[in-house]
Formats: structure tokens, sequence, C-alpha cells
């Protein structure tokens, strides 16, 4: 019985050496290790066996299963590895390539902007008031000194809707009185951004619709000179530490005085070029001092309470930050712009 095993050993050995796929070494398997395989024949004989002999007989055919299960293993291993590659071979795809990236998005370049523009009034002690894009026309024009009929609305072009005295907002001033009279009597200190719409002419520097950025200050004792210490701290902020302001006197039917703000151009340092128009300055943003009819009519006495406004695009100023010439760009989802910033 022992030769018989040693046979059976060395013959299973060699069979599993030609084995040249999975499919026939399954068949091995049965009829090697299976139920009803050679081995386990030998196994129901081991009862028949001299009782002197069995011990000997049994730790060898254990050491046999075991030896031929490791080399099963072992072949069952690498068949399945050469039957792997051979399909991978035979394949139009290599999945041996390294993976592709999948694209990842970014922030569009107007709300960086806006980000930026509200970390730094947020640094300032303002909070960011949201007011609605549709509007009444109080709102956006007669509570902010625009009568009836005011040439001062002829300057912003405005979509009406089908109900009476309902329009898409021209600015985000339209949300100063909301914010004046959400807070009174407290002061207030916000910045109110948002899209604007007028019925302009699509040009390289105007969009029927574009993102605006209102600013309002109302309290005590407030002056001129916050007004310009506020907003020259956000230019050099934004443009840079050394950028330089002026203030040029103006008109906005809800400031009095009013006022716009230039900055120094950053491209050619102020020594004049072609897009500061060879004057070495930029505009980036009106202001003024609230009208006392605007206090008035968000609730505050003028008599004790001042205030400030100022109003700044932001597309305007990733325009001028970055050199862009053409407004456009910003709504038209071209990748190869947005990609750049």
């Amino acid at each position: 019985m022992l030769e018989e095993l040693e046979t059976l050993y060395r013959e299973a050995l060699a069979k599993l050496e030609q084995v040249e796929n999975t499919a026939v070494l399954e068949t091995w398997y049965h009829d090697t290790l299976g139920r009803k395989g050679a081995v386990y024949l030998l196994t129901r004989q081991v009862g028949q066996m001299d009782p002197a002999t069995r011990p000997a007989f049994g730790k060898r055919l254990n050491e046999v299963k075991s030896d031929l299960q490791a080399a099963y293993d072992g072949r069952l291993a690498a068949l399945k590895t050469a039957e792997l590659e051979a399909a991978i071979a035979g394949s139009a795809l290599d999945v041996t390539l390294p993976g592709r990236p999948l694209p990842t998005g970014g922030l569009h370049i107007i709300t960086q902007t806006l980000r930026d523009t509200y970390r730094i009034f947020g640094d300032m002690g303002f909070q960011v008031y949201r007011s609605p894009d549709v509007d009444t026309d109080a709102n956006n024009f007669e509570l902010l000194n625009f009568p009836p009929h005011h040439p001062a609305r002829e300057m912003q072009d405005s979509f009406y809707t089908t109900k009476p005295d309902v329009i898409l907002r021209t600015h985000t001033s339209a949300g100063q009185i909301r914010a004046m009279q959400e807070y009174y009597p407290e002061p207030v200190r916000v910045i109110l951004p948002g899209m604007c719409y007028r019925n302009e002419q699509i040009t390289t520097r105007s969009s029927i619709q574009f993102t605006q950025v209102e600013g309002l200050a109302v309290g005590h004792n407030i002056s001129m000179a916050d007004l310009k210490g506020t907003l020259t701290e956000f230019a050099r902020r934004m443009f840079g530490v050394n950028r330089q302001t002026r203030f040029r006197a103006s008109y906005f039917p809800f400031t009095e005085p009013s006022a716009e703000m230039d900055i120094t151009c950053f491209l050619c340092e102020a020594k004049g070029c072609q897009v500061c128009k060879y004057t070495g300055w930029l505009e980036i943003l009106g202001s003024g001092m609230v009208h006392p009819n605007v206090l008035r009519n968000g609730g505050y006495d003028p008599e004790i309470y001042t205030g400030f406004a100022f109003g700044m695009g932001p597309e305007r100023i990733a325009m001028l930050k970055y050199g862009i010439d053409d407004i456009r760009q910003f709504w038209g989802n071209d990748l190869r712009f947005l990609q750049q910033f």
C-alpha cells in the first residue's frame, strides 16, 4: 500500500506539471484530491491494513495530501496569471496603462472676486445682506430719491415684469431701503452682493446682467472721511498695499455729496497706457454720503444719523486686476478662459 501511495504521488505530480489551463487543472483535482479521487480511495483502505504498518502509512498519506494540495494551489495561481496576461495581450484595452485623472472643478473668477470682497469688508465689520433680484420700483428707484420721470432713471434701462411697478433690480442699491428698515434703529454696516439686470446692448464692456456689490454704513457721526478710509483700505487690500487712490466729484441721486474712486493703474504704474487711457488712473467704484431723503425713507432721522454708500462691479474689478478686455468672457462658459483663474 505504501508503494502504491508513492507511485500515485509521483504520477500525480507529473500530470500536474503537464496541465496547461485551469479547466484541465480542475479535472486533475477531481481525479486526485476530490471526494472520489485516487487519494481518497486509498484513505478508505487504511482500515484493512496491518495495524503495525497503519501509523506509518497514515502519516505518509497526510504528507502526500498536503504536498499535492500545495502543488495544486501553486499551479492554479500560475495558470490564472498566465491566462490573465494572455487575455490582456489579446485585448484592445491595456489595463496596465495609468488611469486618466478626472477633471476637477473650480470657483468661477467672479465667485473668487466676490469672496475676496467679502473677506476684506468682513474684516472691517461689514456683514453680507441678501436682497431679492426682483423688487419694487419704489425700492429700486423712488425711495432712493429717483422720483417718477426723473432724468436719472434714463441712466438705467430697466426690465419690467407683467406686474405693475415690479422690476428686475438695476442695481443692488435697491436693497438699501430693505436693510435700513430691518436694522432700524440699530447702526447698519452691510454689503449687498447680487446680480443686476439692465436692458443694454451687449458689448465688450456692458451686458444685460452683471454682478454688483453695494455697501452701506449708517450710524452716528459717520463722515466722508470714514468713507474714504474704508474704500482706500479696500483698494489696497484688493490691488496691493502701495496702491494710491483718488476721489472725483460725481452725481448719484441717492448720495450727496457723491464721488467716484480711482486707483493708480497697476499695469503701467500710473505712467499711462491703453488700459487707463493714458491717464494713469482706473475707475473702480462710485460712492457718497447717503442722501437725507434716503435715510428718511429707511426710517432714520437725518438730523441724528448719517451714513455712506458705495457700489462696485466685481466684473470690472476682475477685468482691471487680470487685464481682461471683454466682459462677455465671464459668462461664455469657455473652459479655456475659466481654467486660467
